[in-house]
């Protein structure tokens, strides 16, 4: 039994980031259009981007602040972008925000998103047979936080980049590992958020005949490493020798 327990009346935000050319607009239209359907009640939708053109007129759109990191040439700030989220005043939004990825597929509710137990909630990422020990670190293409109650984790990011970009290999470590030390980090239940290359994909030989499926109880699939949605949804997987059949659902999640 999944423990929620109401938040205070508080705005809701769907919160989510495009930069640079990898995902277009219809990235962020797809997500609209999915959170409207699966999220009940009421919601403010939140784009911070570099580019607005062809975004819908339902989505609101700030530009991503700045991380005020030094950058040597050539050297670039990526997914450690999403650690501006944290501002202590992001464009004067109140309340609880939902983080999704855009290359995210939902298809579940999402309301529980807001009343599950816990500070701040995130993917317990997947488990990998090559790691030994506790895991710790978190997925960070679903996570949800109090606006503005974590502004620690960008000022010590800001004040120490350099000593925790060779620490960390990416932002989601940093960010678990930071929370985690402040007895804040908790993990969705583990059916919530699958991956799709790892829960959906049918088992060889069945992949060449099969189509991959959500496992029952998934509410937002997850997509990363060599799969994306568009790719999934043409049956193509950018590994040779990894065949997989389309995955039509996705076109039926996007509406």
């Amino acid at each position: 039994m999944v423990q929620t327990t109401p938040l205070p009346n508080q705005q809701r935000h769907i919160l989510c980031m495009k930069w640079g050319t990898k995902y277009g607009p219809e990235y962020v239209n797809r997500l609209y259009a999915m959170v409207r359907r699966h999220l009940s009640g009421d919601f403010r939708f939140v784009c911070l981007t570099d580019n607005t053109e062809g975004i819908r007129e339902e989505v609101e759109c700030f530009p991503i602040p700045d991380l005020n990191i030094h950058l040597a040439p050539g050297q670039r700030d990526g997914a450690w972008k999403k650690l501006t989220t944290f501002e202590a005043d992001l464009y004067g939004l109140k309340g609880v925000a939902l983080f999704l990825d855009l290359d995210v597929v939902i298809v579940g509710g999402l309301d529980e998103f807001f009343t599950q137990n816990g500070e701040f909630l995130i993917i317990h990422d997947y488990p990998r047979f090559w790691r030994f020990g506790e895991r710790i670190v978190g997925n960070s293409s679903v996570y949800r936080f109090q606006l503005g109650a974590h502004a620690d984790v960008l000022e010590h990011f800001r004040a120490n980049t350099d000593a925790l970009r060779a620490r960390y290999r990416n932002e989601q470590e940093y960010l678990s590992h930071f929370l985690h030390k402040q007895g804040k980090l908790s993990y969705w239940p583990a059916a919530w958020c699958p991956s799709f290359k790892y829960y959906c994909i049918p088992a060889w030989p069945t992949n060449y005949w099969k189509e991959p499926l959500p496992p029952r109880d998934a509410r937002i699939v997850i997509f990363h490493g060599e799969v994306n949605p568009p790719d999934a949804l043409a049956g193509r997987r950018n590994r040779r020798f990894r065949h997989i059949e389309p995955a039509r659902w996705i076109a039926r999640a996007w509406g």
